[in-house]
């Protein structure tokens, strides 16, 4: 199942589709650059049901290392949805995702309204 592709604030996005297989290597993420490649996309916008419960344990490294692909691919990335209660049980994701969400690359947004804000404000200090 393709994405869509939309803009909030002049910054193109490709929105990963909720359903389909979950993200769980370095590879997942390159495949999903090259979906959104030909569309001028700077930000790829990734919802919550795509990433398995490993992701948020940090210690399998999941994250890690698909954020480092990210990262050496030069992809702006936004993990859209509510993981609140996963924050709440786990000090080192909520670090993680704080972290994030004071960079520019990695975000984690609750829903799609909280990320065209961000985009947003990031637009205006520009």
């Amino acid at each position: 199942m393709p994405g869509s592709f939309f803009e909030f604030h002049g910054v193109g996005v490709y929105r990963v589709p909720a359903n389909g297989p979950e993200l769980r290597t370095g590879s997942d993420a390159v495949d999903l650059m090259s979906a959104a490649s030909g569309h001028r996309t700077a930000l790829i916008a990734i919802p919550v049901e795509r990433l398995g419960d490993d992701f948020f344990e940090l210690r399998t490294g999941i994250a890690g290392e698909i954020a480092q692909k990210f990262v050496m691919y030069r992809a702006r990335v936004a993990i859209v949805g509510d993981i609140s209660q996963k924050m709440a049980a786990s000090k080192s994701l909520a670090a993680f995702v704080n972290e994030s969400n004071s960079g520019h690359d990695l975000w984690f947004v609750g829903n799609l309204q909280e990320l065209a804000n961000r985009l947003a404000e990031s637009r205006s200090r520009t």
